[in-house]
């Protein structure tokens, strides 16, 4: 476990936080003192996990159910926050798979795309009022260097056409980049800073829908993956440290500012997503609240990643 220098209690909301790397800066941030919430699907391990941590720690530990591959558990859970706590000082968007297979939500959305995506960027847009109110606060969202040769496939992000696996979750995760500058560009003015993370490659239950690649990605995670602490060091290094407060929209790989994919840094990509994500969550003005006058022409330019 990570030691960390008491400091005020924030309100802490951690999705993908039943296992991996969430479970472990969950953890740790129950350790250091913070209000944590953690969120994962109500099928899942997730009470269970937030009774693990409160007995471990001592700390003030809350599970709330939600599949965020659903927009009506998003929507539903980020009502369940604000009825709850006031504000929320750190938002660490981590819930995220790889599908082997082509398979469509309940509500007809391509299961890659809508939890990876959409589940990470709608909560955030649904609670920017909260995390707002806490400013100076942050959101720090999971991504991964898979994106590197990936492409926004603009016209079909849901595959539709011949699904790979692979592809999907490398779309993706290039999503998480450029809406990592997106939402920095919407939310500086607020105080909310925004980043996006490379965990590395970790030796978790990821994978475990890979479909007949399952036995290949379990046999690499065991002879190269990284532990859960390990991978979790640079998303809970974001959380902490004063470095995430004085930059935004940066891409980190092992506490180190790395250049974002090359597609990511496409000036036009995060309007564009930004748009395409608006459209297919079906957000309203009342949902966007203070977001709601950003339409990328207003909005103040975006962060420029950093070449390294």
């Amino acid at each position: 476990m990570m030691e960390f220098s008491p400091g005020p209690r924030r309100t802490v909301l951690v999705t993908g936080a039943s296992s991996g790397i969430g479970r472990i800066a969950a953890r740790d941030l129950a350790a250091r003192g913070d209000t944590v919430i953690l969120v994962s699907r109500a099928n899942g391990a997730g009470a269970l996990i937030a009774d693990e941590i409160r007995d471990d720690t001592g700390g003030d530990v809350h599970f709330l159910p939600a599949d965020l591959s659903l927009l009506g558990d998003m929507r539903a859970l980020a009502e369940t926050v604000r009825t709850r706590w006031p504000k929320l000082d750190v938002l660490l968007a981590n819930a995220g798979a790889y599908i082997g297979r082509r398979r469509l939500t309940s509500e007809g959305i391509e299961a890659t795309w809508a939890l990876n995506h959409l589940g990470t960027a709608v909560p955030a847009i649904l609670m920017a009022d909260l995390l707002a109110a806490a400013a100076p606060s942050r959101v720090v969202i999971t991504s991964s260097n898979a994106a590197a040769g990936a492409r926004l496939r603009w016209d079909d992000p849901g595959f539709e056409r011949r699904y790979q696996g692979f592809a999907a979750y490398a779309q993706s995760k290039l999503a998480n980049q450029v809406m990592t500058l997106a939402l920095a560009r919407r939310l500086e003015a607020h105080g909310v800073r925004v980043h996006a993370m490379h965990p590395g490659f970790v030796a978790t239950g990821f994978g475990a829908d890979g479909g007949v690649f399952t036995p290949v990605i379990r046999s690499v995670q065991r002879a190269f993956g990284r532990t859960p602490e390990q991978g979790a060091d640079t998303l809970t290094f974001l959380a902490n440290d004063a470095r995430a407060l004085a930059t935004t929209g940066r891409y980190w790989v092992d506490r180190r500012e790395r250049a974002m994919a090359r597609a990511a840094r496409d000036p036009s990509a995060p309007d564009r997503l930004w748009a395409l994500t608006v459209e297919q969550a079906g957000l309203g003005a009342d949902e966007l609240g203070l977001l709601v006058a950003h339409d990328g022409r207003s909005a103040a330019p975006a962060p420029s990643p950093v070449a390294v």
